[in-house]
């Protein structure tokens, strides 16, 4: 019998072969909220393994992670997700995406002898994550974390994402420990504009703390205390990404220290991977200097 691998953290969602549109062009990226994730918590120090669904021709990806030293444990699927992200403005939280093709649900065999301090849920829309499959990692130890955006969103008949009624809001965040949210996921999820209201509001659902992420800067909620950094890049590059870097970058951090600490990691990372196109490549020289010039 296979003996379990245990891990800091165990991130995963589908890779998603990306389209994006903004006023500078067009670009093709490799994406997927754990690709992004990955890089960023791998690159903060910690062991990392990503488990994923993807077509066997986009495998460079699963060769880049482990480059850096991710395991990746890959389902190979008939096709990977495809999504196309357009910018029409120079609001970086105005987006449209669409979603023509996706690499399908996750599975209980997906994780079977994988054990860690922290598992990371970042799917790109519902279908990726089943309630049943929230119940059985909760059973795991360690941080069961989510980011919204696998839950909140889905795809229209016309191909878009939207996002839609939950009707297993209540019973998954009762199960999260850390919920990640955009400010356009946190007013979907409460009703509510004001982001310190709608943090409190999401975390009476059961989270014990919210990350909350915003076009200038990062919110978190943690034990009744407010913690807030801004994002403080050279050169606004790399939108894409920037919430999945965020939360795995916070989980690295957050599993050593407490948050007040956690947040000025990810900050500073999520603002260097801003400066450009892609998943989090500098190392921990480089976030200890951003630390020390711009969140000491």
């Amino acid at each position: 019998m296979e003996s379990k691998k245990i891990y800091d953290i165990v991130i995963f969602g589908n890779y998603t072969k990306d389209t994006i549109v903004s006023k500078t062009g067009t670009r093709y990226v490799d994406g997927g909220g754990f690709n992004y994730g990955a890089h960023a918590a791998a690159n903060s120090g910690k062991k990392v393994a990503a488990v994923t669904r993807l077509a066997r021709e986009d495998s460079r990806v699963i060769t880049t992670l482990e480059q850096i030293g991710v395991d990746v444990y890959p389902t190979f699927t008939s096709t990977s997700t495809h999504m196309k992200l357009e910018y029409p403005s120079d609001n970086v939280d105005e987006r449209i995406l669409t979603c023509s093709a996706t690499a399908g649900t996750y599975t209980f065999s997906q994780f079977e002898d994988l054990e860690a301090k922290a598992f990371l849920i970042n799917s790109s829309v519902r279908e990726e994550v089943p309630l049943a499959l929230v119940k059985h990692l909760w059973q795991k130890e360690g941080f069961l974390v989510a980011d919204a955006q696998g839950f909140t969103r889905i795809i229209s008949p016309d191909k878009t994402l939207i996002h839609a009624e939950w009707p297993e809001k209540i019973e998954v965040l009762k199960l999260i420990d850390i919920l990640k949210v955009d400010i356009v996921e946190a007013e979907s999820l409460t009703g509510e504009k004001d982001i310190f209201e709608a943090a409190k509001m999401l975390a009476d659902f059961g989270p014990q703390e919210i990350v909350l992420t915003h076009r200038n800067g990062i919110l978190v909620y943690a034990g009744d205390e407010f913690f807030e950094e801004t994002f403080k890049p050279k050169a606004l590059i790399g939108r894409s990404g920037r919430g999945d870097t965020c939360i795995a970058s916070y989980m690295a951090k957050r599993l050593v220290s407490e948050p007040e600490e956690a947040i000025k990691w990810s900050a500073a990372v999520t603002s260097l991977k801003l400066e450009a196109e892609g998943p989090f490549k500098l190392g921990i020289k480089e976030i200890e200097r951003m630390i020390l010039e711009n969140y000491s």
